[in-house]
C-alpha cells in the first residue's frame, strides 16, 4: 500500500472466513493481494481437513451476514440458489428453555441457514475472481521475515521469501504467529483463556417437508447449572437435515449411530427425536471438540509491529456454541479496511488503531461467550467483572422473554449483534423483565 491507495503487495495467511473476507477489503487497496493455505482447497462445498468445525453447524449472525452481504454484491441471492434457507429467527427457529417452548415473534432480521463449507466455497469463487488477488493453496508459512523491526513478509515451507507491505494472520487459534514474532525478536500478545469443556456430534440426514413441523431449525438449551448438553436441528443445501448434539464439560459427545439416537431421546423435548426418526441418516456421527475460548491482547501491547495484523480466531476464538466467530471475522475484516482509509499508510500507529478498534468488535460477543461460560462452576479462567450479575440477569430475561415475545425479540437482536447491548440496561427495560421473570416462574409454580 505504501501510501498510495492501490498500490504495493499484502499478503492473507489462510483461506478461512477470516482470510477471504480480509483478501476482499484488501483488494481494493492494494496492488496486489496473495491468499496463502496449507490445505487443499476444494472445488465444491465438501469439509476440509484445516477446518476441523466444518461438518458441524454454523450459524452466520444477521450482522455477519449483512457485513459479506455488503462486501459481496449479490451473495443472499448466491447462497439461496445454492441451497440455503431464509428465515426470520423470531419467527422459524424455534427455542426450548427453561421447561418450555418459547413463543414466536417476528424480528424483523433475517438469517440464511447453510453449511459452514457452502458458505466458505461461494465466497473462496468470488474471491479468486478479484482483480489483483491470488490463492495458493498447498503451501504452509513457516515464519515472517521483518527488517528494522517491521514485518516485510512471510517465508514458504519451499523456501521462498514472500515479501508484502502488510501481512494478515488469518491461520486460526492454532497458528503460529506468536512464535514468529518471537523469533523476529518482537513483542507477543497476551493471551487470556476460558476452559468451558466444549464438545458436540454431528449427523446429517435426508431431507423431507413435513419433517419439523414447527418452524425451519429448532433448538434445544440447557438450563444451567443443572443441564449441559444442548442440540439443534437446522436445514442445509442439498435437501439435508444436519442434526448437532452438544454440550459444555462434555467428556462423552456421541460416537455411534446408537449412543446418538440415545443422547437425541434424552432431550427434554420431542422435536429433535421427531425429525431423526422421520429422516434417513446420510452420515455416521462425527465428533469435535474445543476446549477453551482463547484472546490474544494485541491491544494491550506497548508497541505494535508495522506491516502485520492479526484477524478472526488469530485474535480471538470463541465458544462455537454460540455461533459468533464468522461474523466477527467479517466485522474485523470492514474495520481493516477502515483502518487503513484512515490511514493511508501501513504503520505501527496504524496497527495500534486497529486492534483498538477489533476489541471493541470482540467486546460484546466476548461478554456473552466466554462470561456465559461461567454459568458453569466447572469452567476455569479469569472471571469477568460483574459475570455473576450479569448471568443471572440474562436468564431474568430468558424467562421474561417467555411471557412477552417482545422482549425475546429485543434480545435476539442484541445476539445477532445488530442492537447494542445497553437496550436491555435501561431502568424500564429492567423493572419489566424482573416483573415478567417472576411472573413466569409464579405460572410454573402453580402448574406443578
Amino acid at each position: 500500500m505504501g501510501n498510495d491507495r492501490g498500490t504495493g503487495t499484502a499478503v492473507v495467511i489462510g483461506a478461512s472466513m477470516a482470510g477471504l473476507g480480509a483478501a476482499r477489503v484488501l483488494s481494493e487497496r492494494f496492488g496486489s493481494v496473495t491468499v496463502l493455505d496449507r490445505d487443499t482447497l476444494p472445488d465444491d462445498n465438501t469439509p476440509r481437513r484445516g477446518v476441523p468445525q466444518g461438518s458441524h453447524g454454523h450459524i452466520l449472525l444477521v450482522s455477519g451476514l449483512r457485513e459479506l452481504a455488503a462486501l459481496f454484491d449479490g451473495l443472499e441471492d448466491e447462497l439461496l440458489a445454492a441451497g440455503g434457507t431464509r428465515f426470520d429467527p423470531g419467527l422459524s427457529l424455534r427455542v426450548y428453555q427453561y421447561g418450555r417452548r418459547s413463543p414466536t415473534a417476528a424480528t424483523g432480521l433475517e438469517m440464511i441457514a447453510m453449511s459452514r463449507p457452502l458458505l466458505e466455497s461461494v465466497i473462496r469463487k468470488r474471491v479468486a475472481k478479484l482483480a489483483g488477488v491470488t490463492i495458493r493453496d498447498q503451501v504452509a508459512v513457516t515464519g515472517l521475515a521483518s527488517e528494522d523491526g517491521r514485518i516485510t513478509g512471510v517465508v514458504l515451507d519451499t523456501g521462498e521469501t514472500l515479501t508484502a507491505d502488510l501481512t494478515v494472520d488469518c491461520s486460526g487459534r492454532s497458528g503460529s504467529s506468536d512464535r514468529w514474532l518471537a523469533d523476529q525478536g518482537l513483542p507477543v500478545p497476551e493471551r487470556v483463556e476460558v476452559k468451558a469443556g466444549v464438545a458436540y456430534s454431528t449427523r446429517t440426514f435426508r431431507r423431507r417437508p413435513g419433517d419439523l413441523p414447527e418452524g425451519v431449525a429448532f433448538i434445544v438449551l440447557p438450563t444451567p447449572p443443572e443441564e449441559t448438553k444442548i442440540a439443534l436441528v437446522m436445514p442445509v443445501e442439498d435437501d439435508r437435515w444436519l442434526i448437532g448434539l452438544g454440550g459444555w464439560h462434555l467428556d462423552n459427545p456421541p460416537t455411534d449411530p446408537a449412543s446418538f439416537e440415545a443422547f437425541v431421546r434424552s432431550l427434554p423435548d420431542p422435536a429433535l427425536a421427531e425429525v431423526m426418526d422421520r429422516a434417513e441418516p446420510l452420515t455416521d456421527p462425527v465428533i469435535f471438540r474445543y476446549p477453551s475460548s482463547r484472546r490474544r491482547m494485541f491491544e494491550r501491547l506497548p508497541a505494535q509491529p508495522a506491516g502485520f495484523l492479526a484477524l478472526g480466531d488469530a485474535i480471538c476464538s470463541f465458544n462455537p456454541i454460540y455461533g459468533q466467530g464468522m461474523t466477527c471475522a467479517a466485522r474485523e475484516a470492514v474495520t481493516l479496511g477502515a483502518t487503513l482509509d484512515k490511514h493511508r499508510a501501513v504503520s505501527a500507529e496504524m496497527a495500534r488503531d486497529y486492534y483498538r478498534a477489533t476489541a471493541k468488535v470482540i467486546a460484546t460477543p466476548w461478554q456473552f461467550a466466554a462470561g456465559g461460560d461461567f454459568v458453569y462452576p466447572q469452567t476455569t479462567g479469569p472471571r469477568p467483572r460483574g459475570i455473576k450479575l450479569s448471568n443471572w440477569y440474562a436468564r431474568q430475561i430468558g424467562l421474561a422473554s417467555q411471557v412477552a415475545p417482545d422482549i425475546g425479540a429485543t434480545f435476539q437482536s442484541v445476539q445477532q449483534l445488530i442492537t447494542p447491548p445497553g437496550v436491555l440496561f435501561k431502568p424500564a427495560m429492567i423493572v419489566r423483565v424482573l416483573r415478567l421473570a417472576r411472573r413466569r416462574l409464579s405460572d410454573e409454580s402453580v402448574s406443578r
